[in-house]
């Protein structure tokens, strides 16, 4: 062999065992998690009709009842008969997949009724749809940062990540304000040069933690500094208001909010998100924002489900008392007896942990051992050392149920030594 071919094969040979092992590298990666206790693992669960909250877990050889307490489809909507008569006479007319893009064939007329819907739903004069809210969140930050030049978007320090991420793709400067603080908000707009563009970004609730945003103070503020407002209220639409469009229209503020950006994915028992304001707002949006034009419309057939569902709350009272009531009894029963109950106004109930292993472990046994399905909260949506479980009470749990979720909890939480003194934790 000549010299050229032997250089030719060890190069050959060494750039062979070079070569990363990309299986072996993911594999790496899903290990650490696994050692870190923050491994995710779906149950596969079923939804019989009309049984909500109590569902299918197909967990062995033979189908088990359990009950859920960790779904976002709050008001057990998606199981309402308004709605699946809806969505099967649709389907029946011939409203399935969307066809395309918004932009190519994807346009239905449900989308439009929809749409005016949820205008009506906010007080706005208009509103555009996308398939979910996270879709919902990167189209329009992105394009309202962008659009307007050398625009400063504020932040809170608790948002969302679809709100983070739409926020980075607009390009533009950014800044964080702690979370709730109208004086913290107050200073970083009064440090800003008033001739520049400025945009308050802020969830009304903060489904982790249960904390509610002081809309109306923020409001004022931005205001007074010449800035508009996006709220997100995907964990309060169908919740609260006299007609459910969250807690802006419950405090009365909601005609103080520039962008109001919604969720049909739970409260509302369906699936997608929304964005409503001035009909130029929606209109760029609808024009600019990337995840918007590329992506294929909300399936008419969810459309007709959104409609029957958001058309029902907005007349009804019956859900939300019902929940508001079951809320309160799983408040007042876990904290009763000492669990560390995370204290806030609102719907969501979170009991603190502080260990993504031993939370991961009650839930575990708590599906095992009592038919209770919850799913451990860990990083990266809450913070490490705040690992807790996320109760979400609605209208279709009963009363007997919250006693077995309480004996269960003080069972496993005894039988796991996980400690009982810290009451109140902050988020």
């Amino acid at each position: 062999m000549n010299q050229h071919k032997i250089a030719t094969y060890s190069s050959l040979v060494c750039t062979l065992s070079t070569t990363p092992n990309y299986t072996q590298l993911f594999a790496d990666r899903i290990d650490a998690l696994k050692r870190e206790g923050r491994y995710r693992i779906f149950a596969e669960l079923s939804r019989p009709r009309g049984q909500f909250p109590r569902v299918e877990w197909h967990g062995g050889e033979q189908l088990r009842d359990v009950i859920t307490w960790c779904s976002n489809d709050y008001l057990g909507m998606g199981h309402h008969p308004a709605v699946r008569d809806a969505m099967v006479a649709a389907v029946n007319e011939g409203a399935t997949g969307a066809g395309g893009t918004r932009n190519i064939g994807g346009t239905n007329a449900l989308h439009i009724e929809l749409e005016r819907l949820l205008a009506a739903l906010h007080d706005k004069p208009a509103a555009l749809t996308f398939t979910s809210g996270y879709s919902a969140n990167l189209a329009a930050l992105s394009v309202l940062g962008s659009l307007l030049p050398n625009t400063v978007i504020l932040s809170d320090g608790d948002n969302h990540n679809s709100m983070i991420e739409g926020i980075r793709r607009a390009n533009t400067e950014r800044m964080i304000f702690a979370h709730n603080d109208p004086k913290d908000l107050e200073a970083k707009l009064a440090a800003i040069d008033p001739s520049r563009p400025k945009l308050v970004v802020f969830e009304s609730v903060y489904s982790m933690s249960g904390n509610i945003a002081p809309i109306g103070e923020f409001a004022r503020i931005a205001k007074k500094y010449g800035a508009m407002t996006y709220l997100d209220e995907v964990h309060a639409v169908g919740m609260y208001g006299n007609r459910g469009g969250g807690v802006s229209q419950e405090q009365g503020v909601a005609d103080q909010i520039d962008i109001i950006q919604g969720t049909l994915g739970k409260a509302f028992g369906m699936q997608g998100g929304y964005v409503t304001g001035s009909a130029a707002m929606v209109d760029c949006i609808r024009s600019f924002g990337a995840s918007f034009i590329f992506s294929t419309s909300l399936a008419p057939v969810l459309c007709a489900g959104a409609i029957a569902s958001v058309s029902h709350l907005m007349r009804s009272q019956e859900e939300r008392r019902l929940q508001r009531e079951r809320v309160a009894e799983v408040k007042s029963k876990l904290t009763a007896r000492g669990l560390p109950v995370m204290d806030n106004p609102s719907h969501i109930v979170p009991v603190f942990v502080g260990d993504p292993v031993k939370v991961k472990t009650l839930t575990d046994r708590l599906l095992q051992n009592h038919n209770i399905y919850l799913q451990p909260i860990n990083y990266p949506t809450v913070a490490r050392g705040t690992e807790r479980i996320r109760i979400a009470p609605g209208p279709c749990h009963t009363s007997e149920m919250v006693d077995a979720l309480v004996e269960a909890l003080v069972t496993e939480w005894i039988m796991l030594g996980l400690p009982k003194e810290m009451a109140r934790v902050a988020a």
